[in-house]
C-alpha cells in the first residue's frame, strides 16, 4: 500500500501506541490520539485517516462511543475502524463489528496480522471510494454530476431556508453545440466540453459546486452569492467562454441566473426558475446573462 495511506492510532497509553506506530511508519503516515475527543478531532483534520486503529478501553469516552459518533458523521462515517482491545471474547467482537467496526485485533498485537488486515482494508476502501467516485462525476469532464447536484443542491437549500442565507444557481448551456460536433467530429466535441469544464473550475470558489447537467448544459451552485453577485459572475464566465476558442473554434455560452427565495419549496424549484432565464436567454440570440423574474417569457 502506498505511503500516502494515513493511519490513525488511537489509544491512551502511549507504549500502546508506540508498538502499532513502529510496525507501520514505513508503510505509511502515522497519525495519534491518546483520547476518544482527540481522534474525533483528528479523523477531522488533514490529511483525513484512511483507517482507524480504534482502543476500546479508555477513559471519559471509550471506543464504542467514539465509533458511534464516527459514524454519525457525514464526513467520518465510511472510515474504516479496527478494534484494538485485550478482551478477546466473541461478544466484545460481535458488539463491536454489529456498530460498525470492520475488523477486531486482539492484544498483544502480532505484527503481520496487524499488516495484512490494514493491507485488505485499505484495499476495500479504495475500491469503494473509486465506486463513490464513479457514482458523483461525470466521466468525460470530471465534474460532478446530475445526481450529484440533487443531493447537494438538496443540502445547500435546506441550510439556506433555516440560515437565510443568499443562495444562487446559474444554469449555462453552450450555443449551438450541436453544429460543433456535426462539423468537427464528437471527439472535438468533447474536447470542448472538457475545455470549458476546466474554465468553469478555474471561475469557482471553493464553496462553489460545479455540475455537468446534461450534453453542453452546465450548472454553478453559489453559497452565500446574491443575484447581481451571480449575474457579475456569469456575465464573467460569458466573456472569458467566447474568447476561450478552444481547438480553434469560436463558441459562445448563454446563461439564466436565480436567487434563493423564502417562497421556494425546494431546490428543483430554484433550478427551474434558472432554467427558464436560459430559456429566455436563448430566445433572445443566445450570448447573454439573463436573471430570472415573473415576467420572463
Amino acid at each position: 500500500m502506498k505511503k500516502e495511506s494515513v493511519i490513525l492510532i488511537v489509544d491512551d497509553v502511549a507504549s500502546n501506541i508506540e508498538v502499532l506506530a513502529n510496525v507501520l511508519k514505513d508503510d505509511y503516515q502515522i497519525k495519534v490520539a491518546q483520547s476518544g475527543a482527540k481522534a474525533l478531532e483528528l479523523a477531522l483534520t488533514y490529511p483525513i485517516p484512511d483507517i482507524i486503529l480504534l482502543d476500546v478501553e479508555m477513559p471519559d469516552m471509550d471506543g464504542f462511543e467514539v465509533l458511534k459518533q464516527l459514524k454519525n458523521s457525514k464526513a467520518t462515517q465510511y472510515i474504516p475502524v479496527i478494534f484494538i482491545t485485550s478482551y478477546d471474547t466473541t461478544e466484545e467482537e460481535e458488539k463491536g463489528l454489529l456498530r460498525g467496526a470492520v475488523d477486531y485485533i486482539a492484544k498483544p498485537i502480532r505484527p503481520s496480522i496487524v499488516k495484512a488486515r490494514i493491507k485488505t482494508h485499505l484495499e476495500i476502501k479504495s475500491q469503494r471510494d473509486a465506486l463513490v467516485y464513479t457514482s458523483l462525476h461525470d466521466q468525460l469532464t470530471g465534474l460532478y454530476n446530475r445526481y450529484h447536484l440533487s443531493e447537494e443542491g438538496g443540502r445547500k437549500f435546506s441550510r439556506a431556508q433555516r440560515t437565510q442565507e443568499k443562495l444562487s444557481v446559474i444554469i449555462l448551456d453552450i450555443d449551438h453545440f450541436k453544429s460543433v460536433n456535426d462539423t468537427y467530429g464528437h471527439i472535438i466535441g468533447d474536447d470542448v466540453l472538457v475545455l470549458t469544464s476546466r474554465l468553469l473550475m478555474k471561475f469557482k470558489r471553493n464553496e462553489d459546486v460545479v455540475i455537468r447537467y446534461g450534453g453542453e448544459e452546465f450548472v454553478i451552485v453559489l453559497d452565500n452569492c446574491g443575484v447581481a453577485d451571480a449575474k457579475e459572475k456569469a456575465e464573467n464566465l460569458r466573456k472569458s467562454i467566447e474568447q476561450l476558442n478552444p481547438k480553434g473554434i469560436a463558441i459562445t455560452s448563454s446563461f439564466g441566473v436565480a436567487e434563493f427565495k423564502s417562497t421556494h419549496q425546494s431546490f428543483e424549484e430554484l433550478l427551474k426558475e434558472a432554467d427558464k432565464a436560459l430559456y429566455t436567454a436563448k430566445a433572445k440570440g443566445r450570448n447573454l446573462v439573463v436573471e430570472y423574474s415573473e415576467d420572463l417569457l
